[in-house]
């Protein structure tokens, strides 16, 4: 099959669409991550110019092609050792990722295999934060911030709910750090109305004393946060050794980079099981022995 020709300008030109692509198998193959830059001309020119024609290439992939060395070696015009030395380029650069991913909503454990694109080059500590499931979230278009805070739109509402607490602008915003702490802590708006307005006196002569008061005594204990469970496991590109994303930097394990395996000291043999009588019978023996001196001294006791 007649691949594109990837030029030196490739990393400077937009490819055209690849033609039909091998897909991976359903679950499989490429995978894009999230929060990337949009796509724009110069988006590998630090990479030389093969691995930027390839990884211009793979960026336009969809999701789901299989973009395994064996398969690129019949589309693009490089071999299988070359297309090799290409990917762990982008690998080091922050482009690339190979690993497994649990699949949710399948009912089962499910482990299928995942190679992770990314158009912005990462740096380890992005990889092992995807890896955990520990980045934040992103939103499809930016939301303009409210004029008020939600502790202080609660603050300032109250009147309705108890008109015994209604609040001044004034005193909505000097309660409005310790109303922002119960959000903190995972309270709702029905969690701090009910707080706040039930069970009130017969008349309440100082409303913002009294809200104080409530949301310092009645504030909810801080929430415990639960580990996470692991999402995604990276693997070493070269001999697929699992491992935690910060003992793969650059998706490599330390053998497969050149560094020495750390010995790890070998425990001690178990004593025979004649040593471990003898050593307890010296101990009950010495358990039982008076000590140093009993018999002078129990001498001197008799002959007085």
């Amino acid at each position: 099959m007649a691949g594109p020709q990837l030029s030196a300008a490739a990393p400077t030109a937009h490819m055209t669409p690849p033609p039909t692509h091998p897909s991976a198998n359903p679950g499989y193959g490429k995978r894009s991550t999230p929060g990337q830059q949009p796509a724009a001309p110069g988006d590998f020119a630090h990479l030389p110019d093969r691995e930027a024609g390839i990884a211009l290439y793979l960026d336009r992939l969809p999701d789901g092609a299989d973009i395994s060395v064996k398969t690129l070696a019949t589309i693009l015009p490089y071999g299988q050792c070359a297309l090799r030395t290409a990917l762990q380029c982008l690998r080091r650069t922050g482009h690339l990722r190979t690993g497994r991913e649990h699949v949710r909503g399948s009912g089962s454990a499910r482990w299928v295999t995942r190679t992770w694109f990314s158009r912005t080059p990462r740096d380890n500590e992005w990889w092992a934060a995807f890896a955990a499931g520990d980045l934040p979230s992103l939103s499809a278009a930016p939301t303009p911030r409210p004029t008020r805070s939600r502790a202080y739109i609660l603050l300032a509402a109250l009147r309705h709910t108890a008109p015994a607490l209604a609040l001044s602008a004034i005193d909505c915003v000097a309660l409005e750090p310790l109303a922002a702490e119960w959000f903190v802590r995972e309270a709702t708006e029905q969690d701090m109305v009910r707080a706040l307005a039930s069970g009130l006196p017969p008349e309440v002569h100082c409303p913002v004393a009294f809200t104080r008061a409530r949301l310092i005594n009645k504030l909810p204990p801080e929430p415990v946060r639960l580990p996470k469970p692991a999402l995604r496991v990276i693997e070493c590109a070269k001999c697929g050794a699992p491992g935690r994303p910060e003992a793969l930097p650059n998706g490599e394990c330390a053998p497969c980079r050149g560094e020495p395996t750390p010995v790890r000291p070998q425990p001690r043999a178990p004593l025979p099981p004649g040593t471990v009588h003898a050593r307890a019978a010296e101990a009950r023996a010495a358990a039982t022995r008076p000590p140093e001196g009993t018999d002078a001294c129990t001498q001197r006791i008799s002959r007085s």
